[in-house]
């Protein structure tokens, strides 16, 4: 019934800032079009903390970014002059396409208020024929994305196609991506007809078979398997999946279908062919070098599957 579990590991997004990163994993790269999956706080901060978490003017290619927030704000800045602050129940879908820029900052004293800030961040890849679409971005508000309640169940509709809910959100290939609460005693099940599912056990803890998953964990599901999750205390998931796309290749922000793709990128972003944000443009993060290779060397994108 399940053919792996993943425990997330700690990554650093910046000197200050430490996420639960859950994909990729070396036993299992992609789920679905999924290829990246990083859980952010929750966390409690004084306003004099709060430019530890910046997330300086990065690039990306190949892939879409999908932002969504449990709580806190988060502001965004891209290269195409784009400037949107993120807040709890919004989709944020960044295409990055033939290339991109963006930042992501935490500005606003007041967005700790009303408690810790949480956030869940996806990269989603794009098929061999978009992934030198023009890149964009679009946010949809919370009103835009259907929600479906039922004894014990709440569940919101992030992207995708499930249970028979639709919402505007543009995807490119067939996925799912899920939001749900159960409260104690709640049964629920998994979208039908997409080769790979999971469930990422974002709060609380979930039983499957009669063991117990807790919070950190992705359960990645057999093919043509229908598991019944059942809620021992309140819980969040976040179930994701679809279908794969093919081999792809990973470098820091990079991702493609092709090697050579990899290495262009890096080529353009150390030679500034990578536009910056307009209204973030003092600071950037650098390319990478890789410590355990000479001075100026990098390393070989690694392909995923």
């Amino acid at each position: 019934m399940l053919d792996l579990v993943i425990d997330a590991r700690p990554a650093a997004l910046s000197a200050g800032f430490e996420v639960r990163r859950i994909l990729p994993y070396r036993l299992r790269r992609m789920l679905g079009p999924f290829i990246f999956m990083d859980h952010a706080g929750p966390v409690q901060l004084t306003p004099e903390q709060l430019p530890n978490l910046d997330v300086l003017p990065h690039p990306h290619i190949g892939l879409s970014t999908v932002s969504y927030l449990f709580g806190g704000q988060v502001t965004h800045r891209d290269s195409l002059g784009v400037e949107q602050i993120i807040r709890p129940g919004e989709v944020n879908w960044m295409t990055a396409g033939s290339g991109i820029s963006h930042s992501e900052r935490f500005e606003d004293p007041a967005a700790l208020a009303g408690g810790a800030l949480e956030m869940i961040q996806t990269w989603v890849a794009l098929p061999e024929a978009d992934e030198e679409s023009a890149p964009s971005f679009v946010n949809y508000q919370p009103q835009e994305l259907p929600i479906f309640t039922d004894s014990g169940v709440w569940m919101r509709l992030i992207a995708g196609d499930a249970f028979g809910l639709r919402n505007q959100v543009r995807t490119h290939s067939p996925l799912f991506y899920l939001h749900v609460v159960l409260q104690p005693g709640a049964r629920f099940g998994l979208p039908r007809g997409y080769p790979e599912r999971g469930a990422y056990v974002a709060k609380g803890s979930v039983e499957v078979n009669g063991r117990t998953y807790t919070a950190g964990q992705l359960l990645v599901f057999t093919p043509g398997i229908d598991p019944v999750l059942v809620a021992p205390e309140t819980c969040t998931l976040m179930l994701l999946g679809g279908e794969p796309l093919g081999e792809r290749f990973i470098w820091w922000n990079f991702v493609s279908s092709r090697r050579e793709r990899i290495e262009q990128a890096k080529a353009d972003w150390q030679a500034g062919r990578i536009a910056l944000p307009p209204n973030d443009n003092a600071t950037f993060v650098p390319l990478p070098q890789d410590r355990t290779r000479p001075a100026g060397s990098n390393p070989p994108p690694q392909p995923l599957s």
